[in-house]
């Protein structure tokens, strides 16, 4: 494990949701390692395998560093819920894309990336 933190879910802008990918957002209160990262996020006393982004969102031109956090094979409602994220393995720097296309491929590449990561870890 690289870092663990947690935080109560707010409200983003929905752009995980549109792309595709919907996530649970989280304002930052410590500083936390920026970074895409293979995670689990816990919520209900359950742990859960996600990949998750601490950073800036560079590709809509934003300002403020926060962590969201793409749970896999669960999608529930977590907005005012609280949550903890633990970061497992990091897989890359976060950059700014050119557009929701370029991001969305190389989302589905973290995506897959991050599968197989728990295929290979996971009894």
């Amino acid at each position: 494990m690289i870092y663990q933190f947690w935080g109560k879910v707010i409200h983003g802008k929905n752009r995980g949701k549109l792309l595709g990918f919907p996530t649970a957002n989280l304002r930052l209160h410590k500083i936390v390692p920026r970074g895409i990262y293979i995670s689990n996020t816990k919520f209900n006393n359950k742990w859960y395998r996600s990949l998750s982004f601490v950073g800036i969102a560079k590709t809509f031109d934003e300002t403020e560093v926060h962590a969201e956090s793409y749970i896999f094979d669960y999608y529930v409602n977590l907005y005012g819920k609280w949550i903890s994220i633990k970061l497992l393995k990091k897989i890359r720097d976060t950059k700014k894309f050119a557009s929701k296309g370029e991001l969305i491929k190389q989302i589905k590449k973290d995506e897959k990336e991050t599968l197989e990561y728990f295929n290979k870890h996971t009894p």
